[in-house]
């Protein structure tokens, strides 16, 4: 009887979500106060109701209700209680409910907390939000429902699979999630701009928050999985360009360009039409990306044929979704006002080179997703596209975008001096060139990965020092009253050093662990040693444990340096008997600046010998430091007072200042 409850409340969901998607248009072409009331509590009951559903699945996973097609397929009797959790959104059906749990949020949070937005936007954008959640509701209740119920009811479920049974991939989908779908509400707000034909200051300052916070999810749920596939595959590596990956990562790389963006329009009042539609494109990458990863369609262009229901459903709503949306910006965006003008050199024409360099960055990454897709499609044949490609286009963009993040700060709005801003970043060069010469004279030349990193080095030297130097000026560390001059900054100004510096971080990390990584396969048997980045490790041997749902053999390896011991660490290698899978447990030894990782392999013969793989990771560190200090820069950001009030007053409309909404 639970079940149903939860399967009827997305039903009473689907019809709550239809009507705040037309009430409250229809109020807002009226003018009608009434009828856009109706906004507000239907996106509140919808939050009710979806989390009703929501939490109704979590129940029967908990429970180990195998009369639920999606917990047998998903979990097992003797999986920890986290990981029965965690199976809820690891499968196709319950992903798509906590998606649309996460838009219910996002949609209530505005009906909740926006009292200083117009009537008539707030109406319009809670409708357009409302439209997207009747898109997805439908499209789970009508070809991937999670209540469906099999019977007779087995005895015990099939399991999940082992390798997303860890605590950070438990995290990890509803971090995305929230990116992913935060993006909706600056969709939503788009659509309402372009329905009202006016895009102001306030309206960005509106924008801003929900964007910023998108954001923060999404760099914290793309690092989370970086990190995960660090420590759980085995493999010491942290990114492989691989379509799952990417598809987080460009609307990411657009989402940085909308906040950017975003600025400008709030600043100044300019590129207004180019902030409205990398709103409009950042969502639809979301969805996209969505779609594809939980449809098959990565692993599979077949998988539509499989379930053509789903797949014509998905190519429906996408278009639907994308096309009606990039339509109305055709039809609206040239028509809006045009804001501040300023010269090229300036604060926003920095901030434009910023969008254009990323955009094609997300476009780049985007083709070499998507064309293996369609080449098998038109072809039958396969093809990949792998990391040569990823890294020998997108890199090359990448690295004007960070020498003009150090010196774009220093532009002045509408009119800036570039010889004066070049002048104030002279220690930030001097420190860039420096590094690069110092990391030359300690790891030499001998190889175009020395090379490479000496420059990564650099660029990173360069950012960061930029950064801080640019920080220090704005509150005159060197004189007096410098500490009060920090309290009184914004936050949103801290935020963006801590997340500048971050960015410095992370290339530094990257750009070290690339050009230096070290690798050692070997068999080792009881009391073999082997050298790899100045430590020594012994092999002591490997005696059987038991785990809460897997048996492993885990190894006791002696970490020494300069002969004295410094950590012991226990690698595994784990048979999971439901589903049965044998999976690596690596251990990782980690430093300030370093990380040493043990792989336990499988036994060699009858003997006492096992397969090991050892891999020593400079500076990686700092990737991981450089992705939780950029995080921590958009959540200070989204702290600074100016986004929860204050926003600035819409001024009066001359007649026919803005355009006439297309129902009025």
């Amino acid at each position: 009887m639970i079940i149903e409850l939860g399967h009827f409340s997305l039903v009473l969901a689907l019809v709550v979500a239809l009507v705040q998607s037309i009430v409250p248009m229809v109020g807002a072409a009226r003018g009608s106060a009434a009828l856009m009331g109706v906004a507000k509590p239907a996106a509140l009951l919808q939050l009710v109701l979806v989390l009703t559903a929501f939490f109704t699945l979590m129940y029967a996973f908990v429970t180990s209700d195998f009369s639920v097609v999606a917990v047998y397929q998903n979990s097992h009797t003797t999986k920890p209680l986290i990981y029965k959790i965690s199976g809820v959104w690891g499968n196709h059906e319950g992903s798509l409910v906590m998606w649309v749990s996460i838009l219910a949020i996002y949609g209530a949070s505005v009906a909740a907390f926006g009292g200083n937005l117009p009537p008539t936007l707030k109406a319009r954008a809670l409708a357009v939000q409302g439209m997207i959640s009747v898109g997805f509701i439908a499209f789970i209740l009508f070809t991937s429902n999670p209540f469906l119920r099999i019977f007779p009811v087995p005895e015990n479920g099939m399991g999940l699979n082992p390798q997303l049974q860890d605590p950070g991939l438990a995290i990890h989908p509803p971090m995305l999630y929230l990116g992913y779908v935060g993006f909706s509400m600056a969709f939503s707000f788009a659509v309402a701009a372009l329905i009202e034909g006016r895009v102001d200051a306030a309206w960005a300052r509106w924008v801003r928050p929900w964007t910023l916070a998108a954001w923060l999810f999404l760099t914290f749920g793309i690092g989370l999985g970086s990190w995960w596939a660090y420590y759980t595959l085995g493999w010491g590596g942290y990114w492989f360009w691989d379509p799952v990956e990417n598809a987080s990562f460009i609307p990411w790389l657009t989402g940085t360009a909308l906040l950017h963006s975003a600025i400008v329009v709030e600043k100044r009042e300019a590129l207004k039409s180019w902030t409205i539609l990398l709103a409009i494109i950042t969502f639809s990458l979301s969805m996209l990306g969505t779609f594809i990863v939980r449809s098959g369609v990565i692993t599979s262009v077949h998988a539509f044929a499989a379930d053509p229901t789903r797949g014509v459903f998905i190519l429906t709503l996408l278009a639907i979704a994308i096309g009606g949306s990039l339509t109305l910006y055709a039809i609206r965006a040239p028509r809006l006002q045009v804001g501040g003008l300023f010269a090229p050199i300036s604060r926003e024409g920095g901030l434009l080179i910023n969008n254009l360099l990323l955009a094609t960055g997300a476009a780049t990454v985007l083709l070499g997703t998507l064309y293996p897709l369609v080449f098998e499609v038109l072809t039958d044949n396969k093809i990949s596209v792998g990391a040569p490609y990823f890294n020998g286009v997108f890199i090359p963009l990448m690295v004007p975008l960070v020498l003009l993040l150090g010196f774009g700060p220093r532009l002045a709005w509408k009119r800036g001096d570039l010889a004066g801003a070049l002048a104030r970043v002279k220690v930030a060069a001097g420190g860039a060139v420096a590094m690069v010469a110092l990391s030359l004279l300690i790891n030499g030349a001998a190889s175009v990965a020395d090379v490479g990193g000496a420059i990564g080095l650099g660029t990173a030297m360069w950012l960061g020092l930029a950064t801080l130097s640019e920080w220090a000026d704005r509150v005159k560390l060197t004189k007096s009253g410098a500490f009060a001059r920090i309290g009184n900054l914004p936050r949103a100004a801290h935020g963006m050093t801590l997340a500048h510096f971050g960015m410095a971080l992370l290339i530094a990390g990257v750009s070290g662990s690339c050009a230096w990584k070290q690798e050692r396969i070997q068999t080792m048997s009881a009391g073999q040693s082997v050298e790899i980045g100045g430590f020594t490790i012994t092999f002591e041997g490997v005696k059987m444990v038991q785990g809460p749902n897997y048996e492993a053999g885990q190894a006791t390896m002696l970490v020494a340096k300069n002969g004295k011991t410094v950590t012991t660490m226990h690698p595994e290698l784990r048979m999971y008997s439901d589903p049965p899978q044998q999976l690596s447990y690596t251990n990782v030894h980690t430093t300030f600046g370093a990380d040493l990782h043990a792989v336990l392999g499988e036994a060699q013969g009858a003997t006492e010998s096992f397969t090991t793989r050892f891999y020593y990771e400079p500076m990686t560190p700092f990737l991981w430091y450089g992705v939780l200090l950029m995080a921590l820069g958009g959540l200070v950001s989204l702290t600074d007072r100016r986004h929860r009030v204050g926003a600035p007053q819409r001024a009066a409309i001359s007649t026919g200042a803005a355009l006439p909404a297309a129902a009025e």
